[in-house]
């Protein structure tokens, strides 16, 4: 077996760091850190057909579809790895959605089938497994509830004593929930996630916590899983777009990372072109986009109800920037009814997601609306949660409660009496878009 070295690296100045130094900014200029890896070591191993052979393994490490990938992710020995499985999540193709986006070819891939439910599975497997090899005994975040959730269950999965800070009153039931049953000790901080975001890096640093959002460079290194994941689904045949949902900015930076790693490795020839799709309430990265980067934008107070994704300083920032700009990318910024109409489409095409997953098809729907996306492109997206993650944007939603949103899909439930003749009547009523039972 060769020995895949690997070191931390500055992204902005170059400085090196050993991958066993707990450290998550440069201590030279305060920029974020990158895991690199030797590509020309890896080049060795023929890592497309050693994948290939690990595919539906049922051997532990490599049932996991981050762990698959180890080489290129974080090859560590296997005593080390915390893993329940996560990944192996579905693409889905639907004639509905191919209608109501404009596209002709389109996959989504449905994170939301991770076992918390959520991408963040991919990153914290990663994340925990390094705690694990550094000694770690206290691991924490910051979460507008997807990351809690996931951190929750993997830390005490894993042994860990967890600690989470939560913006109060801001946070979806579904995701508060599990990091409640899970056992994660649970802060709510009188403020915005960008509020708790520097609470648990300052506690971290004096506390002596290992902080797991996605500024841990190892985090990231998980969710690069997705997207190799994705290629191999499609055979390892790029498609010509690939779009995500942009809060923290942790996915759309291990994609771009995790594209350029395959590229140098030759398993891939170029890579997609990655369109990261904001909220209109919480859209810093946008605001910066249409200044070509020239300024960075933050948003003091996000608001939107795709509550994952209402982040206004995202720590990603730059690790995002780059990949638009290796990918030829682009940012697009998605309305509130735009993203409630778009999750009423994938709710209602026996798929389902949370609000901030759906701004990924409102997205694409735009895009190909003003041209940036052809009709003929070949399209993926990431669904990033699911549904349960937020049912009363669900139930509001069809309930018609939602302030300043029309339901245009809406599936309001029909009250009737208990007998036959209520159910025929009510039947009979029925729209043109529903079954005709009753004649």
């Amino acid at each position: 077996m060769i020995k895949i070295s690997m070191h931390q690296k500055c992204i902005k100045c170059g400085e090196n760091y050993p991958i066993n130094q707990i450290i998550y900014k440069c201590k030279k200029c305060g920029n974020l850190l990158d895991i690199v890896h030797d590509i020309e070591k890896l080049k060795e191993l023929n890592l497309k057909e050693l994948f290939n052979k690990r595919w539906k393994s049922r051997q532990f490490p490599f049932m996991s579809g981050v762990w698959r990938y180890k080489e290129i992710i974080l090859p560590v020995e296997d005593k080390f790895i915390i893993s329940r499985p996560e990944g192996n999540t579905n693409l889905y193709s639907s004639k509905n959605l191919l209608n109501y986006t404009g596209c002709k070819w389109l996959r989504l891939k449905h994170e939301g089938e991770n076992p918390t439910g959520s991408f963040k599975d991919r990153g914290m497997t990663t994340g925990v497994t390094q705690a694990n090899v550094l000694g770690s005994k206290v691991v924490a975040c910051a979460s507008t509830g997807n990351t809690s959730a996931s951190l929750a269950a993997y830390g005490k999965f894993g042994g860990f004593k967890v600690i989470i800070f939560i913006p109060e009153g801001k946070i979806a039931y579904g995701k508060l929930s599990q990091a409640l049953a899970y056992g994660g000790m649970t802060f709510q901080i009188r403020g915005n996630f960008d509020d708790a975001m520097a609470l648990v890096q300052e506690a971290s640093a004096e506390l002596n916590l290992y902080l797991l959002n996605s500024v841990n460079a190892f985090r990231l290194e998980g969710q690069k899983g997705i997207v190799f994941e994705l290629l191999q689904q499609l055979n390892w045949e790029v498609p010509d777009w690939l779009v995500c949902p942009g809060g923290n900015l942790g996915n759309s930076s291990a994609f771009g990372k995790g594209f350029k790693e395959l590229e140098e490795l030759g398993i891939i020839s170029s890579p997609p072109r990655v369109a990261i799709i904001q909220a209109e309430g919480s859209n810093p990265l946008y605001l910066s986009y249409k200044t070509d980067f020239k300024e960075h934008i933050e948003v003091d107070n996000p608001e939107t109800i795709a509550t994952a994704i209402k982040i206004g300083k995202p720590v990603n920032y730059t690790k995002a920037v780059r990949t638009v700009r290796w990918t030829n990318g682009t940012v697009e910024q998605v309305t509130e009814q735009e993203i409630l109409d778009a999750k009423a489409q994938v709710d209602g095409a026996g798929i389902g997601a949370e609000p901030a997953s759906c701004a990924t098809v409102a997205g694409i729907k735009k895009l190909i609306d003003t041209g940036v996306i052809d009709r003929k492109d070949k399209v993926t997206g990431i669904l990033t949660g699911n549904l349960l993650k937020d049912p009363d944007a669900t139930v509001n939603y069809h309930m018609n409660k939602i302030p300043n949103i029309k339901p245009t899909y809406a599936n309001k439930p029909i009250v009737i009496d208990a007998n036959l003749d209520a159910l025929k009547r009510a039947l009979k009523k029925s729209t043109p878009e529903q079954v005709q039972i009753v004649k």
